[in-house]
């Protein structure tokens, strides 16, 4: 083919369809509509982040911090809701004394639910 050709085939194409012809001040939007796409999803990334991820962190960093920092004759709850003072510390156990008899109990250390401020007493007594 040569350059007449060509140039009649263009003429042809714009006489049949006119829109089909390119303009070569057209734009591309392909980053306005790509940043119009990405925006919603870090929007979402970061509300997940600020109020699931971050504050699970804090949390799991405190709870961490009660549990390195158990030492004997400390009150604990367990997540079993048994209330006990540390008499022994091993790696990942703690042996309670539960009860007025101080019966041993033996538990692993992640079971513990938090150190208690205030004793607590059975005041079964006072009931009858």
């Amino acid at each position: 083919m040569n350059i007449m050709n060509l140039l009649a085939l263009t003429e042809t194409v714009s006489e049949v369809a006119p829109e089909a012809t390119i303009d070569p001040n057209a734009q591309i939007g392909g980053a306005g509509a790509l940043i119009g796409m990405l925006l919603p999803i870090v929007a979402m990334i970061a509300v997940f982040y600020l109020f699931i991820i971050r504050p699970e962190r804090k949390k799991s960093k405190k709870v961490k911090e009660m549990l390195d920092s158990l030492k004997v004759g400390d009150r604990i709850c367990t997540i079993g809701g048994i209330y006990g003072t540390i008499i022994g510390i091993k790696d990942e156990t703690i042996e309670l004394a539960v009860g007025r008899e101080d019966a041993k109990m033996v538990v692993a250390r992640w079971a513990i639910r938090n150190v208690e401020e205030l004793t607590v007493e059975n005041d079964a007594e006072l009931l009858n």
